[in-house]
Formats: structure tokens, C-alpha cells, sequence
């Protein structure tokens, strides 16, 4: 009978043990939270009073928190370019968002540039190995949703190493709004008035219950917080009451040298667009908790480019940073920038070394264990090290985009190297260089001040572009200087006065949009 209890339990420790060793052996999962136009100070961590982001704010507390962290691009289609390939935008060549006007065809829009910008691209490369097929490559499940924005048909999630695509097309904006019915071809209407972030988070969450005994790389693209803006009633109110109580500024406003920007934040629509997608990010890492993946599950959660503070919804503000998306200063291209490994001991809270969304690729590579691919991720650098509590050597960074923005920036190339930026404008071919350790705020040029290191930035500047063979943009042969100083005098007169007066008109108690806008109310009909 001893004999018997001793075969029993020498079986079930035999059991115990092999169970254990294929837990150890288990493959970590991936889940990529992309949001799009999400600025650096727009999380309640970051040091916003006027937003709400408990979920984010939680998730923080659990990652390694990059402050100097980076979009590869002042605009989307290049960021997501740049996450995907581990390349800079000059490189790959994807160097504005897909379908801006470019060349002679910019004259379309009767801005009267002194420059014609650049072409570019129009989808992702397919001659790269890209991220999501590096990993389906090894055996992972691969799941997208939401905005792709990196070419159409032939060029869609599902031909660059998705195994499936929910809500993924050429569009760069919510065609329907935040609210069903959509309008979106991968993505099918189920209730009328559905919240758009939070059936991208749904959709996430059934992936990854189906996918949950096998390792997975799930990629969530909120189109969340890109304009059109749009929320719900209850929390237009609840955010302008907010506003209300900090205090209104009697200025929202500042001018720039193009546009406006945004100085205050206070736009209680804008907020309650957060508060929404905040919500559907919590609902994923919720159940990771509940299915027990949170502790083999790496989270990264990063935007695609600043924060909309000129142009577009004029949504949000930068501040202390200058500008905001589409804007060659810093508020153009930080990001939120976040890494959770749960399995490092004792992570490492905030790292201040300057890291691109490129780095993201090698980096998920070397934390999943995946053999690195150096001829791909050219630009990028795996930042398991510094997550280990290591240092790497300083590197420069490198930004091109030969366009104008809509949001008012203006054709330039950048360079980052240690605590000095150079920009290179291509209208006059001047440079800014800039202190970002005493000046983050970018109103102290010194490059007359130090010629030697301006010269030094510059020359190393044009040695990358010209190794990669960026494309710049031509002297548009019709320019009028006249007809140019007159579009932007009248900007200055009259854009400002007219945002002011919307930003006050939607702070009023009883302020309505347009009557088809609040489709946030579930119907049955």
C-alpha cells in the first residue's frame, strides 16, 4: 500500500514539476496600445488637473515610464511607419500621412507656400520584414484593431503580418464618428450609438480570450483622440463643470507663426474623448488580471505624434512644450511612453534617455527572446538595457518631414543629440539650435550664439539624409510673397477671435452641436 502512495505522489510532483516547466517556457504575449494625437501632458500622471485617465495612470505605475519619449514624426502615417519598420521616416519613406497633397498638386489648396513639399510614399514598404510578421514569423497569433492608416487594399493590416483586422483601412479618421454606425468596411455596426474606443477594446478582448493558450502579438490602435472630437453629453457637462471650477483663463489662445495654438486645457469635449478611450484601455488590462496573462504580458503604450493644439480641434495643449502635432518642437513629437515587463524585479520607474517609437521593435524582439533583425529595425535600438538598469551610448536622433503641416509647422529636418536639437528649415535654409535641459520650451535659439556646435549638428544632419536619400522639397516657381503675407495677416486677425468665441460657447451650460453629433446614447431602433 506504501508503495502505491509513494508511485501516486512521486507522479503527481513528476506532473507538478512538467507543468511548471512548460509555464516557464511559455512565450510572453504582446499587447501594443497605440493612441492616436495623444499628447505627452495629457494623462492625469503626466500632471494634467483637467483630465481623467485613472486606467493609464494605473498602468504607469506598473511600467518604466520613458521621459523623453518619441514619436518618429510631428504626423501619423510616418510615426506608425516608423513603429512598424524600426526605421526612421527619411528611410522608409513614408514622410507625411498618407493622401496629403504633395508637389505641384499642393497648389490645389491655394495656401501659397514658398514650397512645394516633397513626395513620399503612400503605403508601408512591403519589402520589409515588419514588425507584426517578425513576430507571426516565430509562431505568434496576430491580432489588429483600429487605425491603420498605412495604405489601402494590398496594403492593409492583413497583408503585413495581421492574422486579423478589426477596424483597420486606409482611413486616417473615424469616417462615422466615435459613435455607430461607423462607416467602416473592416469593422461591422452592431448597436446603433456603440462607442467606437471601447468596441476596439471589445474586439481586443475577444481576441485575446480565443488566443489566450498560445502566445499572441495584439496591436490596439485606438482612433481615439483624433479629431473629429466627440463624447457623450454626460461628459461634456461633467468636463465643463471641471473647467468651471479650476478657474477659465480669459485666453485659450496663443499665436504662433502660422495659426493659434491652444495654451489652456480646458476643452470639456476633448476630455471626455479621453475619459472614454482611457476606459477601453482599462478593459483590456482588466482582463489580463482576470485570465491570468498579466504577469506574462508585456504592455507598451505610446501616440503617434503631439497633441492637438493648432489645426484640426484645436484640442488640447502642449504646454510647458512649444507647439503641438504637426509642429517641429518638441510638443509635436513627445509622447506618452510607456513599457511594462512584469517579470524585471524591481523595475526601473522613469528612464530619461531619449527613445523613439522605432526602438519599440528591437526592443519587443529581445524581451520576448526573439532573435534581433538589425538589417530591418536600421534605426532602431533595443532598450532592454536601460530597462535592466544598464546605459547605452549616446546616439543621435534624427526627424525629416519636407512638408508644411496643417496645424502650421513648417518643412524642416530635425536632429537630437544628447541635450542639444538643431531644426533645419528648408524655406530659408536656416537653423535653430536649442538647450533642451535650460530651454524645453524652445524660445532661446543659440545657433548664432554657438556656431561651432550649430555647424557640427548640421553637418551630421545632412550626412544621415543624404545616406538614406531623404526627399526634399523644390522652390514652387509661382509664389507670390504678397499673396502669402496677406493669407497669414488675415489668420492672425481673424482665427483667434473666432476659437476664443467657440471655446467660450462650448462651455456654456447649455451648449448643443450639431443635432446628428451625439450619437453616444445607446438606441434600440
Amino acid at each position: 500500500m506504501k508503495k502505491v502512495v509513494y508511485t501516486i505522489l512521486l507522479s503527481m510532483l513528476l506532473l507538478a514539476c512538467e507543468k511548471e516547466e512548460k509555464n516557464d517556457d511559455k512565450r510572453p504575449n504582446v499587447l501594443f496600445i497605440l493612441v492616436d494625437d495623444f499628447g505627452v501632458n495629457d494623462t492625469s500622471f503626466s500632471g494634467s488637473k483637467f483630465y481623467e485617465t485613472p486606467h493609464i495612470d494605473s498602468l504607469a505605475a506598473q511600467s518604466t515610464v520613458f521621459t523623453q519619449g518619441y514619436a518618429n514624426c510631428r504626423v501619423c502615417s510616418p510615426s506608425r511607419a516608423s513603429i512598424m519598420t524600426g526605421q526612421s521616416t527619411a528611410r522608409h519613406g513614408v514622410t507625411d500621412w498618407i493622401g496629403a497633397k504633395s508637389g505641384k498638386q499642393w497648389r490645389d489648396l491655394k495656401r501659397h507656400d514658398k514650397l512645394l513639399p516633397a513626395a513620399y510614399k503612400k503605403e508601408l514598404p512591403s519589402k520589409n520584414i515588419v514588425l507584426p510578421e517578425a513576430f507571426q514569423n516565430e509562431g505568434y497569433t496576430t491580432f489588429f484593431a483600429g487605425k491603420w492608416h498605412l495604405g489601402g487594399e494590398g496594403s492593409l493590416p492583413e497583408n503585413h503580418g495581421f492574422d486579423l483586422n478589426k477596424g483597420g483601412y486606409h482611413k486616417g479618421s473615424p469616417a462615422g464618428g466615435y459613435f455607430s454606425p461607423f462607416k467602416n468596411p473592416k469593422l461591422k455596426d452592431k448597436v446603433k450609438g456603440e462607442n467606437l474606443s471601447m468596441r476596439l477594446a471589445e474586439e481586443t478582448v475577444s481576441f485575446i480570450k480565443e488566443h489566450q493558450k498560445e502566445p499572441f502579438f495584439a496591436f490596439l490602435s485606438f482612433y481615439a483622440v483624433h479629431g473629429p472630437i466627440q463624447t457623450t453629453k454626460e461628459n461634456r457637462l461633467k468636463y465643463r463643470n471641471k473647467a468651471i471650477e479650476l478657474g477659465l483663463a480669459d485666453e485659450g489662445y496663443e499665436m504662433e507663426r502660422v495659426l493659434p495654438v491652444r495654451v489652456t486645457q480646458d476643452n470639456p469635449i476633448y476630455a471626455g474623448l479621453v475619459e472614454s478611450m482611457d476606459a477601453a484601455v482599462g478593459k483590456v488590462l482588466q482582463l489580463l488580471k482576470e485570465l491570468g496573462l498579466e504577469d506574462n504580458t508585456i504592455v507598451v503604450f505610446t501616440s503617434d505624434n503631439g497633441g492637438v493644439a493648432s489645426g484640426d480641434a484645436f484640442s488640447t495643449s502642449n504646454l510647458p512644450l512649444r507647439g503641438g502635432k504637426g509642429y517641429q518642437w518638441e510638443g509635436g513629437i513627445r509622447e506618452p511612453y510607456l513599457v511594462k515587463v512584469p517579470w524585471i524585479a524591481n523595475p526601473i520607474q522613469t528612464i530619461d534617455a531619449p527613445v523613439t517609437g522605432a526602438d519599440l521593435y528591437p526592443t519587443l524582439l529581445d524581451l520576448t527572446g526573439l532573435k534581433l533583425l538589425p538589417s530591418e529595425h536600421r534605426d532602431g535600438m533595443s532598450l532592454k538595457p536601460l530597462l535592466d538598469g544598464k546605459q547605452l551610448k549616446e546616439r543621435p536622433l534624427y526627424w525629416h518631414y519636407p512638408h508644411y503641416g496643417n496645424q502650421g509647422g513648417e518643412p524642416s529636418s530635425i536632429i537630437r543629440l544628447g541635450k542639444w536639437k538643431l531644426i533645419h528649415y528648408y524655406e530659408d535654409s536656416r537653423n535653430e539650435l536649442y538647450d533642451l535641459e535650460n530651454d524645453i520650451n524652445e524660445r532661446n535659439d543659440l545657433s548664432v550664439q554657438l556656431k561651432d556646435r550649430t555647424g557640427i549638428m548640421h553637418t551630421l544632419l545632412k550626412s544621415y539624409l543624404r545616406e538614406v536619400d531623404a526627399k526634399y522639397p523644390a522652390v514652387d516657381s509661382t509664389y507670390s510673397k504678397g499673396m502669402a503675407d496677406k493669407l497669414r495677416a488675415s489668420k492672425k486677425t481673424q482665427y483667434k477671435v473666432i476659437l476664443e468665441k467657440y471655446r467660450k460657447k462650448m462651455l456654456k451650460e447649455n451648449f448643443e452641436p450639431n443635432k446628428d453629433w451625439w450619437g453616444s446614447q445607446l438606441t434600440k431602433d
